[in-house]
């Protein structure tokens, strides 16, 4: 079978290599892989700018959906079942372990671009039947970080006000789940294009940080002078004072992503004496999982896919979220839709 895998560190060593077919055990389901979504861990992942003590080599990405074509002794789904597998393979309900979180898909284990991979029956879950494969791709990890973000930890609500950074994946997921919960959004980006595109899927609040760079005067100002209630903060130590400064006493901050930087001098004396919350969020468990897909059949929620890339092309699709110029996710089609089915 044909997989991407990485022997050094760079998108010049991402290649095409020719590898056995795995076999599954008992208990273990054989994939044959549909789709895979890219996330900004990935190319960190490849870069060796997340771990640079990662063992290599490695085949890449977190995020995909296979169909079922072998399965071990012991398991109770079919051939021909749709599935997802799980970012933590052994994170199943609960609070995480730190074994639990040393299970996850793209580094330390391989992850999914390749044709198939064999998973623990328990490390996968079934995928919300109205969506396609390359739109089921982008759940495990982007769209279950944003609900864990608004619903498990911050619990929002139609009384709660949500500023979300950026136009990524993650962001346009938490923008559709705080629209599906009824909150307020506020949504930041540098491009009019992309704002236009977030007002189009309901965003009621916009701000262009290159032209209002101070824009958490401006959150101060959209929110009467009192803050969020919970910021999707992806941008790390770059902007994490500026979210600091844009939620209310009180409120979360979901730290998830450090697209603008992980480390810097920071002045945290707001934090204590607002009495504001930083919840760092490593994706989710199981059973998060499948109660969101549920929310996702329910309301037809369809996520917001930037640009499909052909199998052949995975390293362009890397360049590609590499240039920031993605609104919502970008997605790698290992078997062809139509030919597929």
């Amino acid at each position: 079978m044909q997989a991407y895998r990485f022997d050094q560190f760079g998108l010049e060593h991402l290649k095409p290599v020719e590898i056995e077919r795995p076999q599954p055990g008992p208990g273990e389901l054989l994939l044959e892989m549909r789709a895979v979504s890219l996330n900004y861990r990935d190319l960190l992942m490849v870069t060796g700018r997340y771990n640079p003590r990662l063992k290599l080599p490695l085949i890449p990405c977190s995020d995909g959906v296979g169909v079922v074509v072998e399965t071990g002794p012991a398991c109770t789904m079919a051939t021909g079942e749709e599935v997802i597998p799980l970012f933590s393979q052994d994170w199943l309900y609960g609070l995480p372990r730190r074994t639990m979180l040393k299970s996850s898909l793209g580094g330390p284990l391989n992850g999914t671009l390749c044709e198939y991979m064999v998973v623990a029956e328990s490390a996968c879950v079934r995928k919300p039947s109205h969506l396609s494969y390359v739109e089921a791709s982008t759940l495990a990890c982007a769209a279950l970080t944003a609900w864990s973000a608004l619903v498990k930890e911050a619990r929002i609500g139609p009384a709660s006000t949500v500023l979300i950074l950026g136009t990524g994946g993650v962001s346009i997921f938490a923008l559709q789940f705080a629209r599906l919960l009824g909150a307020r959004t506020i949504i930041t980006s540098s491009s009019a294009e992309k704002l236009e595109r977030a007002r189009s899927l309901g965003a009621d609040l916009t701000i262009n940080y290159s032209e209002r760079p101070s824009w958490e005067k401006e959150v101060y100002r959209m929110t009467g002078g009192e803050g969020v209630d919970l910021v999707i903060e992806v941008g790390g130590s770059g902007t994490l004072e500026k979210s600091i400064r844009s939620v209310r006493p009180g409120g979360t901050i979901s730290l998830i992503g450090v697209l603008a930087g992980g480390s810097g001098e920071l002045n945290l004396y707001p934090v204590l004496m607002q009495n504001i919350r930083i919840q760092g969020i490593v994706v989710g468990h199981r059973e998060s999982f499948e109660e969101m897909n549920r929310a996702i059949e329910l309301h037809g929620l369809h996520p917001v896919v930037d640009q499909v890339f052909p199998f052949a092309a995975s390293v362009a699709a890397f360049e590609h979220l590499k240039s920031m110029a993605h609104f919502g996710k970008v997605c790698i089609e290992v078997k062809h839709e139509s030919s597929a089915r």
